[in-house]
């Protein structure tokens, strides 16, 4: 007989499912079982926001939570923030436009943030920006380019509206 679990999960609108050990945590299973290695494994105390991905719609740090207790959920991880049509969701391009990243590692939690900011107020100002990704960790970029990315992805946001 085997301890593992059976979940279910919607990771960017794709259904997976797989027998896990039930103390994995749900970074553990984005990565090691379904392969979506954006997702990264950071500090494993939700503090540098490396995991982050969004569970029912809300961001959370995946780190913090079980796979087990997420069975049923909908996952997008940062590859499922892409536009369906395959290209850069325009927080992405503006990343990419205003150096935004260096090495990556905190892209998840930076993405997120910059999204759910943007969904709630359209013309965030620097300090919304800044406050908006303090829960993430970057060691390359020193913010500036973070703080330009969000500010360029909400213009070009509006303006196509």
């Amino acid at each position: 007989m085997s301890d593992n679990i059976h979940i279910k999960l919607t990771i960017n609108g794709n259904a997976h499912e797989a027998d896990i050990d039930p103390r994995t945590l749900l970074v553990e299973a984005v990565r090691d079982t379904f392969g979506f290695k954006g997702t990264h494994i950071g500090c494993l105390t939700g503090d540098c926001g490396a995991c982050t991905v969004q569970v029912n719609g809300e961001i959370e740090k995946s780190c913090l939570s079980l796979a087990a207790s997420n069975d049923g959920a909908e996952i997008t991880t940062i590859e499922g923030i892409a536009l369906a049509n395959g290209e850069l969701h325009p927080l992405q391009q503006a990343f990419w436009d205003e150096y935004g990243f260096q090495c990556g590692y905190c892209l998840p939690g930076m993405l997120f943030a910059g999204l759910d900011l943007i969904e709630s107020n359209p013309t965030p100002n620097e300090a919304e920006i800044r406050n908006a990704i303090s829960g993430n960790y970057c060691r390359c970029t020193g913010y500036n380019n973070i703080v330009n990315s969000i500010q360029t992805a909400a213009q070009r946001i509006a303006a196509a509206k």
